[in-house]
């Protein structure tokens, strides 16, 4: 079977996180992983995270049994709300596969897995053991890397993102929070007798937008600098009535160095000191986090993965990207972590989602020589 045909029939399974409500979970996705290797007589072993949604774990004996390199890439895909294709009929065009979870990221699942078939068949066993771990629910809110991560102990991870081939050894942080101003309700003829909370918040906008034009003056040099955007709000009930809630939700992306609690300080200190007349300001506990990623270059995994791109002929400078993924979790746990995938993330949780066929043929063989040649 070929790497393409392995990426049709993982397309084919609906495996839409539960959270966004169209009755899936990763488990058919894992029993298929579970199967492939099986028949391909490596062990896999199951890792409950939210029962019946498991983690699924192929391990391929190295000559250093006390050397570990960790492959991981997430079963589940996001909403397929809004797509103009079928998103379970993996269809190839143009040299495109297209379907639900093409590029984020059944495709860089399908080359790990074929590349730890490569390594099974090799005369030699790879230098270290190589795992590779499937995994749940990175789509929202990451449960599944954060239960491997618990108890893992491993001398390097690639994580499957679509980066076009390109080796990632940054990303931002993330924190996502909601505001809520709250003024008192009345009858719109008689406007003086409420307080409008919509207002108040106008006025915390403003400060918010003020406060993000310092945003660029940090600057990361692969990642530019932080950002912020307010992408929900919410109040009021009817024209005629004084609105007595109103609510914003804000997602500000971190740079290295800035931790969740040291920003939403931040932005607590900055509405405590606007002037709201009788509105009362509260910023939420956070709907979700993540800590920035920044892998050293030095590290020799990423000198090792540099090898392998030179020697193929691809770009081998590492890059940073602004989206969140599973691998900032092996960072924080001290594993050197980089991001590396078919596909573009343009593409990822697209209309019309789709990985080039040659990049995920080209992964395959460039994962199998990292695992072959990472060693110090």
């Amino acid at each position: 079977m070929s790497v393409l045909e392995t990426l049709a029939d993982l397309i084919r399974i609906p495996s839409v996180n539960p959270n966004y409500g169209e009755g899936t979970t990763e488990a058919a996705v894992g029993e298929y992983v579970e199967s492939f290797f099986r028949d391909q007589g490596i062990e896999t072993v199951r890792q409950a995270v939210l029962p019946p949604r498991e983690n699924i774990i192929a391990k391929l004996p190295g000559r250093d049994s006390n050397r570990r390199i960790v492959l991981e890439a997430h079963m589940d895909t996001v909403s397929t709300a809004g797509m103009t294709i079928a998103p379970f009929e993996p269809t190839i065009r143009n040299g495109r596969m297209h379907g639900r979870g093409a590029c984020d990221t059944k495709a860089g699942l399908a080359a790990m897995m074929h590349a730890m078939v490569q390594l099974k068949r090799q005369t030699s066993p790879p230098p270290w053991d190589i795992w590779l771990a499937a995994t749940v629910d990175e789509e929202f809110s990451y449960r599944g890397v954060v239960k491997l991560c618990s108890t893992l102990k491993a001398d390097a991870a690639v994580v499957a993102e679509p980066t076009e081939l390109r080796l990632v050894t940054a990303s931002k942080g993330l924190v996502r929070f909601k505001v809520e101003t709250l003024g008192r309700s009345a009858h719109s003829a008689k406007p003086h007798l409420g307080i409008n909370s919509i207002e108040a918040m106008g006025r915390v906008i403003a400060a918010i937008e003020v406060d993000h034009r310092q945003l660029n003056v940090h600057k990361h040099p692969l990642l530019g600098p932080p950002t912020c955007n307010i992408g929900v709000i919410r109040g009021g009930v009817q024209i005629n009535l004084v609105p007595a809630k109103c609510e914003i939700e804000v997602d500000r992306r971190l740079l290295p160095g800035e931790t969740p609690d040291d920003v939403l300080q931040h932005y607590h200190k900055l509405i405590e000191s606007l002037n709201l007349g009788q509105a009362e300001a509260v910023i939420h506990p956070p709907l979700l986090t993540d800590v920035p990623l920044e892998t050293e270059t030095k590290s020799p995994p990423v000198i090792a993965m540099q090898s392998v791109l030179k020697g193929l002929d691809l770009d081998p400078d590492p890059i940073g990207v602004p989206f969140c993924s599973d691998a900032s979790k092996f960072g924080q746990i001290g594993i050197p972590a980089m991001i590396f995938g078919p596909g573009s993330i343009d593409q990822a949780h697209s209309a019309e989602e789709w990985v080039p066929c040659d990049q995920v043929e080209l992964a395959v063989e460039i994962i199998e020589q990292f695992c072959r040649t990472c060693s110090d």
